[in-house]
């Protein structure tokens, strides 16, 4: 059994072919739980709704930092307050994007440590999304992390090994997506292949990111299957072996051992 650990269900890529439908094909491939992240607050209720509709459903609330121009850098207060619901089990997705630009750099800087310092409030984990932006991103993390009271997940990794052990020493878990799969990702599946087994996490980051065999499809949480017999190749250990530690990880991690399946 898996854990898709980052997709985006309340986007409307999934509402042709219904949202059900979707997560039954999941479920049918063996998938267990979802974890579906918040880019915005203005869409939070739906996130919860969804939650709630779902037992093998979670979510977080945060801002991506595509969003923050539109959305505004959110009160650490807000953020904590809006993590007070069952369904949410973390905050972000967080984080730096040098890479698009969307909102100024110092904007996305100032909602990370926000996002950040709420996960130490509430002590739930923090979603970080980083690209083109890897030393920044450790420095926030290190300066934000309060003697290794910020845990969570780098995210969809595709950046450099530096990342990786500087997430690593912070207790932070990494988190591969479909790009692992792609032709042109051995330096990844190298970084990946290094990483312990008890830190590795595996997401769609769905509707994106469609691994191979399904590139430039409609990414859904079915696929994290392909993902994950990537990873385990990597790894050089089974399917099986894989899934039990990626999905004890996500368990620990989000304090859901005790949570019935």
């Amino acid at each position: 059994m898996l854990v898709d650990s980052h997709c985006h269900l309340d986007f409307p890529d999934f509402s042709d072919d219904g949202l059900d439908t979707v997560l039954d094909r999941a479920r049918a491939a063996g998938i267990q739980r979802f974890l579906t992240i918040s880019t915005r607050l203005t869409t939070v209720d739906k996130l919860l709704a969804i939650s709630q509709q779902h037992d093998d459903v979670f979510c977080t609330i945060g801002i991506h930092p595509h969003h923050v121009a539109e959305q505004g850098v959110p009160s650490v207060d807000h953020l904590v307050s809006l993590s007070h619901h069952d369904q949410v089990i973390g905050i972000g997705e967080s984080g730096l994007d040098y890479f698009y630009d969307k909102s100024p750099r110092d904007d996305q800087a100032e909602s990370f440590r926000r996002h950040c310092q709420a996960c130490v409030a509430t002590g739930l984990p923090l979603v970080v999304h980083a690209r083109d932006a890897d030393d920044d991103v450790a420095t926030i993390l290190r300066e934000e992390s309060q003697g290794g009271k910020l845990k969570g997940i780098l995210h969809c990794f595709s950046s450099g090994l530096g990342l990786a052990e500087a997430g690593l020493a912070l207790g932070f878990h990494i988190s591969f997506s479909g790009i692992l799969t792609f032709k042109r990702s051995e330096a990844l599946r190298d970084i990946a292949q290094a990483m312990p087994m008890d830190r590795l996490l595996v997401e769609t980051d769905a509707p994106y990111l469609a691994p191979t065999p399904y590139r430039g499809k409609r990414n859904e949480p079915a696929y994290v299957l392909e993902t994950a017999k990537v990873l385990a190749d990597v790894k050089g250990v089974s399917l099986d072996e894989l899934a039990t530690a990626t999905t004890a990880n996500f368990n620990r991690l989000f304090a859901l051992d005790q949570v019935a399946a």
